[in-house]
């Protein structure tokens, strides 16, 4: 019998201390702590009474909030590359720990690269041709040889039924473009934005008919208000609303497309509700997209989120890239922390999914064809083919493992102020409550939710998930 990645919950605790309110749900709980070993290990209750409301966090289950689409990570032409070194089944375990769903940590979204981008071995796209205005020599051959073997890995594993593709573009072709280059910013030439509209359709359509890989999602541009030295293209608030209205909308919908979802903005939160504004006030832009997507440098202002929600609360809101940027940095704990930090931040705030930036690294952040090097939950030391599953793997662990595709967030309030946490509610009525702590000192306090207490202790540099069973 095959022994389980991460093994299944069998630990059901009991109710809090004598004399104290007894939960309305049984409750199990999972921690992972910097200092003792714990890696989402189930754990006995607390032997502290739950305190008074003062130090409760309070679980509104009358007040549901975003549906959730899901959790997963960037299948790059990198994180391929890195994957093919190791040997087959130590590859396939690696995916295994995040696709599976029953030993996995429960990923179902991916997202990956229309041409190339940093995170590439080198430079290319997929009809190299200048002047090809329809696309006559549109190929998906640059992908065939690390990427969609991994694509097509990720989709098995996960299940046809649950693997979620979305698709970004950093750059058109250089041919396209103002600059003539695929890097170093640029913008799209305007006679070239219906070829472009049509790039699109085509890459959905290729991979579906002869890769049988659904695409669930595309955006319409990596960053665009970024000009990087590796592969980019500007478009102004004004323009990427045009070119979704006149061109990219039409085209999916001409093609019968319009099932796949189409995501604005793809870039930080501190710009984002300019770009929303412009997206989204423009009824025929706005009809053409299904939502915006997010990223987490520059700014942790989570409310920017909740604004744009409340400006346009039929727009779904996805976060699509997060990274540590400077190369990796092997056993950082505040790696993990950070990502919680965040994750907590937007869900809190109206962010329905999140999608990780590389799944997998070498020990320089690599490859990445610039030098743009990052740090990735997941290390792979090219040389000894150890892999190491770092505390940002165990962190979103905590999220992606028990909080289900169509969960809801639910309302929570309180708590000692030194703690994050955010309360979901899965499809089959199972509760979810995640609370880190990033603290030095372990912090006592009580969960609040149907009218009982759970007495709680977290210790110091952890995180926790309390699930409640449905009642």
């Amino acid at each position: 019998m095959r022994t389980p990645l991460l093994a299944p919950l069998l630990l059901v605790l009991a109710p809090p201390t004598v004399g104290a309110a007894v939960p309305a749900r049984h409750w199990s709980v999972i921690e992972t702590a910097k200092d003792n070993g714990h890696r989402l290990q189930e754990i006995a209750p607390a032997e502290v009474a739950p305190g008074g409301t003062a130090d409760a966090i309070t679980i509104d289950l009358s007040q549901p909030c975003q549906e959730m689409v899901g959790f997963g990570g960037a299948l790059t032409e990198s994180s391929a590359w890195v994957l093919a070194q190791l040997p087959a089944e130590q590859r396939l375990a690696v995916l295994r720990r995040y696709y599976d769903p029953a030993d996995g940590i429960g990923y179902t979204l991916a997202r990956t690269h229309i041409n190339s981008c940093d995170f590439s071995l080198h430079m290319w796209a997929l009809d190299e041709t200048p002047g090809d205005y329809y696309l006559h020599d549109f190929t998906l051959e640059p992908m065939r040889r690390w990427l969609l073997p991994l694509l097509h890995d990720a989709q098995r594993i996960a299940g046809a039924d649950r693997f979620k593709l979305l698709a970004s573009p950093w750059s058109p072709p250089a041919w396209m473009k103002t600059n003539n280059r695929m890097d170093d910013g640029g913008s799209l030439r305007p006679e070239y934005r219906p070829a472009w509209a049509n790039y699109y359709v085509r890459f959905v359509e290729a991979m579906q008919s002869e890769e049988k890989i659904p695409v669930w999602a595309l955006t319409v541009q990596n960053e665009p208000a970024a000009k990087q030295v590796w592969e980019s293209c500007l478009y102004t608030p004004e323009e990427e609303r045009d070119f979704v209205r006149d061109h990219l909308g039409p085209a999916l919908a001409k093609a019968g497309l319009s099932q796949v979802h189409l995501l604005g903005w793809d870039h930080n939160r501190d710009l984002f509700e300019a770009r929303a504004a412009a997206l989204f006030g423009d009824p025929d832009s706005a009809k053409y997209l299904w939502g915006s997507a997010i990223h987490w440098y520059v700014s942790e202002d989570f409310a920017a989120s909740s604004r744009v929600h409340e400006a346009y609360p039929d727009k779904p809101i996805l976060f699509t890239e997060g990274c540590w940027e400077g190369g990796a940095k092997p056993g950082q704990w505040d790696r993990g922390e950070r990502y919680a930090r965040n994750m907590i931040g937007d869900f809190r705030n109206w962010v329905c999914g999140w999608i990780d930036w590389n799944i997998v690294l070498d020990l320089t952040g690599g490859p990445n064809h610039v030098g743009n090097l990052t740090d990735a939950p997941v290390l792979v030391d090219l040389a000894t083919h150890q892999v190491t599953y770092q505390s940002s793997f165990y962190y979103i662990a905590h999220f992606s493992r028990y909080v289900r595709t169509g969960a809801h967030r639910i309302v929570s309030s309180g708590g000692p102020s030194a703690l994050d946490s955010v309360a979901f509610m899965n499809p089959d009525g199972t509760l979810a409550v995640v609370v880190m702590n990033p603290t030095d000192a372990a912090i006592d306090f009580s969960l609040a939710a149907d009218g009982g207490h759970l007495a709680c202790r977290i210790p110091a540099h952890a995180i926790h998930t309390y699930l409640g069973a449905p009642r």
